[in-house]
């Protein structure tokens, strides 16, 4: 009779992962000290931009909510400010026309009083 499957020990060959499979193909794993070193150094440096990274961002979010805050607290004071130019500008426009009127009635009058005079 023929092996089965299992008798043949296929299935424990298919368990293992591809890494397992490439540890078993190329033999231990040896890293030197310096390598390692190496490494842990490089991780270190990452973790510290990261952390870095971290707190600017944090400090920037910060920044944004202050900002904002005072945006919302001016927000009113501009608004005010938007009505009362908004204000004088037509003070001005009413101003100016009257200056017109003023000028025309000047000049009215003082087209009558060399009229008297001649």
């Amino acid at each position: 009779m023929s092996q089965s499957f299992w008798e043949t020990g296929e299935a424990e060959k298919e368990t293992h992962s591809p890494a397992e499979n490439v540890a078993a193909e190329t033999g231990p794993l040896t890293v030197s000290a310096g390598d390692f070193a190496a490494l842990e150094e490089r991780i270190v440096r990452a973790v510290e931009l990261v952390n870095q990274a971290r707190r600017a961002r944090a400090a920037a979010e910060e920044r944004a909510a202050k900002a904002e805050a005072e945006l919302r607290e001016q927000a009113p004071q501009l608004e005010r400010s938007q009505s009362e130019i908004d204000r004088l500008q037509a003070e001005v426009a009413r101003m100016k026309a009257e200056r017109v009127e003023v000028q025309g009635r000047l000049e009215k009058l003082l087209k009558q009083l060399d009229a008297l005079e001649l």
